[in-house]
């Protein structure tokens, strides 16, 4: 079953359910695959581009709800919290901070990386290895804090 389908399926449930925050949720959801599906390519969506539409709406709303937070705005906030649960559910189970470290020194032992200089390189391979598993931005810190 393709990510569309389940999300699909997941709005019926919430329309009978009246659950007015998984609707929105899973309305963006749905809104976010057509617009990658009509960008002007006419190739399918893979199991990748679909984790990266929904990272890219879980971040999305991270970064609208810290926004809100700073602003004491905490209503405002709740509602992007929730949504990012509703779409998390959809995503594989994240890896913790330890899992993330474990994986990235495998890495750099595989590619003998040694300093900042082969933090592209390490980030290439882990970015890749943990698609949908952990965010870059956690990947990252997590390299730069081995290489340095």
């Amino acid at each position: 079953m393709t990510l569309e389908q389940k999300v699909m399926q997941a709005l019926k449930e919430a329309m009978k359910e009246k659950n007015k925050d998984k609707l929105d949720a899973l309305r963006a959801i749905k809104s976010a695959i057509l617009l990658e599906k009509t960008k002007g390519s006419s190739k399918e969506l893979t199991e990748a581009d679909e984790m990266k539409i929904l990272q890219r709406l879980v971040k999305q709303r991270k970064e609208s709800a810290e926004i809100y937070q700073q602003q004491n705005r905490e209503d405002l906030a709740q509602v992007e919290l929730n949504q990012i649960k509703v779409i998390e559910s959809f995503l594989p189970e994240q890896m913790n901070e330890a899992e993330i470290e474990a994986e990235v020194k495998k890495i750099i032992m595989e590619t003998g990386a040694t300093s900042m200089r082969d933090m592209g390189k390490v980030m290439g391979i882990a970015t890749k290895k943990m698609a949908g598993r952990a965010d870059g931005k956690s990947i990252s810190q997590i390299v730069k804090k081995l290489l340095s």
